[in-house]
């Protein structure tokens, strides 16, 4: 039998980011995504598994749902062994899920929370039950140092359709008074040449972020690789502002990387190892 050593507080460590979410089997979206960008943006990534899809660039054609007592066990695992610097969690697609997520949360006091209420894939295919949402709310927004919502999942969340760019502002603010220290509201949805996006938090920081639209079918990810970028930037000691700032810009560079690669005949994923960097260890 081989005996484990246990690590001294000198050793060295990678930065290490959780992503509990749900598989995508054509791997642009999910935690494949995830682990993806992760390592490009120099951080070693792990995942508790919540729902395994069947989906490839056209849609989603089954979702099995991760049994909660094995995604206690998958974070425990993780938790208890490797440790976590920060977390990223994406599709979570029940209320029992949502507070074995929550009581994981606050029992080993999990920092830079990084919460992307996933509610539609990129092609219109429901990936959360409605019972779930009203959960969602109540148990992790307080306990995320971010949500980042789509204006689809924004517009479920305060519900209300949030139709222009005049209104994001307030739309964000809405949404850190249902109990979010602060909100990133992506306003990529809205027609125009200019995204615009939008960072409020309730101490009083109210942010927007704008850049060109970059043309191109392959969008499918671009959520979960924000909200996971976000997350190796906060798990790198980055403050919030500056991590989503970073953030952003490595989601553009990867859009504009993979603008013209045909994967699949759908919307297809962005290049997320456009600029890998070398493994970041502490």
């Amino acid at each position: 039998m081989t005996s484990l050593t246990p690590p001294t507080s000198a050793a060295r460590r990678y930065v290490r980011v959780l992503s509990i979410a749900g598989s995508d089997s054509g791997g642009g979206a999910g935690i494949q995504a995830d682990l993806k960008t992760f390592s490009a943006l120099g951080c070693y990534g792990m995942t508790a598994i919540t729902a395994i899809t069947a989906q490839n660039t056209c849609g989603v054609t089954g979702i099995h749902g991760i049994p909660p007592e094995m995604l206690k066990a998958q974070i425990d695992a993780v938790v208890q062994d490797i440790g976590v610097d920060a977390v990223k969690i994406g599709m979570l697609h029940s209320p029992e899920v949502v507070r074995v997520v929550a009581d994981a949360i606050r029992t080993y006091q999990l920092p830079h929370v990084v919460l992307d209420p996933v509610m539609v894939a990129t092609s219109g295919d429901r990936l959360i039950a409605s019972e779930t949402v009203s959960v969602l709310v109540q148990e992790l927004f307080p306990l995320a140092e971010v949500i980042t919502p789509n204006l689809d999942e924004a517009g479920w969340l305060l519900g209300r359709s949030i139709k222009g760019v005049e209104t994001l502002d307030e739309a964000a603010q809405a949404l850190c008074a249902l109990g979010a220290r602060a909100a990133l509201l992506k306003g990529g949805h809205l027609p125009g040449d200019w995204v615009v996006d939008v960072l409020a938090t309730r101490s009083g920081v109210r942010q927007r972020l704008e850049s060109a639209r970059i043309a191109t079918p392959n969008g499918h990810g671009t959520g979960c690789t924000l909200s996971s970028a976000i997350a190796a930037h906060l798990a790198q000691g980055l403050p919030l502002q500056q991590a989503v700032e970073r953030a952003r810009a490595y989601i553009l560079g990867a859009i504009a990387a993979g603008a013209d690669v045909t994967t699949g005949r759908g919307h297809g994923p962005l290049n997320h190892g456009y600029a890998p960097v070398a493994q970041l260890v502490l």
